[in-house]
């Protein structure tokens, strides 16, 4: 797709699976190597608006439901590049390129299809800045599963930190990052916050079992985890891949409030500890990013599954709000070179694999 002039910042924006906002960030980098990470910001949804974006998840919303939450969705996304800028006082014309994933309304890669709503020539008329959208349908088109994408920009930043390493990211669905010498493998390893989320706001009205303090309330019933990880899904082999409401939750259906919270909390961590059976080796030590991190049990659940050290990826000066937008930041000017997003290691396309549709603002 042409050159890209170094001195200019790329920003990500990126939607993710927990339904709770915009995330942007900028940074600045050759499509290889990350020189500089800038401001970052989250826009949260209102709950209208979070409930209408609920509403078009799944293969069956019409397209006359979709196109009205799309168009407000590519909207907010402008506003929220502009009270970035703002944030981080730099001109538009300092940035040559935004990588707008949009927000993922429904993915079944067995079926070769996955869709991520976001107008991507409405953001870059908005914005007056060239944009790149669309990042997974190549992906699948090819033979894929379209995610996930972020390995490659994990791998960058990883660069002079110890391997073997694996780089957890718990947003609505979990997938992981194995990080070896010179090997990559990535995949979904099964929910992250997205059971649990709709579990407590079900229960409670809350969007999120804050501090983990309900789950930390209850009792895991053993029963009703078996029940959950009894899918075929995580006896697998890589690459796999997951949409939002891949699992059903029934097993907890019965139980208290704090219980199902406990149960869903541990169905997590039991996925990702199941998840190292399919690594080459095991990693030495675990980098948490995404909104999981943020809950204590989690994060005490799986160090008691894990047997290595579970940190979240702040430890090594990584911004693990920012790390998705980043990502995609990252991989809009891989997108503008040529370069590829995915490997057969990451998503299981045949071979190395560009994507992304760039709009141009003039």
């Amino acid at each position: 797709m042409g050159d890209w002039n170094q001195q200019l910042w790329s920003l990500g924006l990126m939607s993710g699976t927990s339904l709770d906002g915009i995330d942007a960030a900028l940074i600045r980098c050759d499509g290889e190597r990350v020189m500089d990470c800038g401001a970052f910001a989250t826009f949260p949804y209102d709950e209208d608006f979070r409930d209408a974006l609920r509403g078009i998840l799944g293969p069956s919303a019409p397209a006359s439901a979709v196109a009205p939450v799309e168009r407000d969705l590519t909207l907010r996304a402008a506003e929220a590049v502009a009270a970035l800028l703002a944030r981080a006082e730099l001109p538009a014309d300092r940035v040559g390129l935004i990588g707008f994933h949009g927000h993922t309304v429904w993915h079944d890669p067995d079926a070769g299809v996955t869709r991520q709503i976001g107008d991507g020539a409405l953001l870059a008329a908005r914005t007056a800045i060239d944009v790149v959208s669309d990042f997974r349908s190549r992906d699948v088109a090819t033979g894929g599963e379209g995610a996930p994408l972020a390995p490659l920009y994990h791998w960058a930043l990883a660069a002079d930190l110890e391997k073997p390493l694996a780089v957890l990211n718990l947003g609505g669905v979990g997938n992981v990052t194995w990080i070896g010498e010179k090997d990559l493998l990535a995949f979904d390893t099964g929910p992250g916050n997205a059971l649990l989320d709709d579990w407590v706001q079900a229960a409670t009205g809350q969007p999120l079992d804050r501090d983990g303090a309900l789950g930390r309330a209850g009792r895991v019933d053993e029963k009703a985890l078996s029940a959950l990880l009894d899918d075929p899904y995580f006896e697998r082999p890589p690459p796999k891949s997951l949409d939002r409401d891949a699992f059903d939750p029934t097993p907890v259906a019965g139980l208290s409030a704090a219980d199902g919270a406990a149960t869903l909390t541990a169905f997590t961590a039991a996925s990702v500890a199941g998840a190292v059976t399919h690594f080459p080796v095991p990693p030495k030590r675990w980098l948490v990013t995404g909104g999981g991190r943020h809950n204590p049990a989690i994060m005490e659940s799986l160090r008691t599954r894990l047997p290595a050290p579970v940190e979240p990826v702040e430890t090594v000066g990584w911004n693990g709000d920012a790390l998705e937008a980043q990502a995609f930041a990252y991989l809009a000017v891989r997108a503008r070179l040529g370069l590829p997003l995915s490997l057969p290691g990451t998503t299981g396309v045949r071979e190395p694999t560009s994507g992304g549709v760039l709009h141009t603002a003039a």
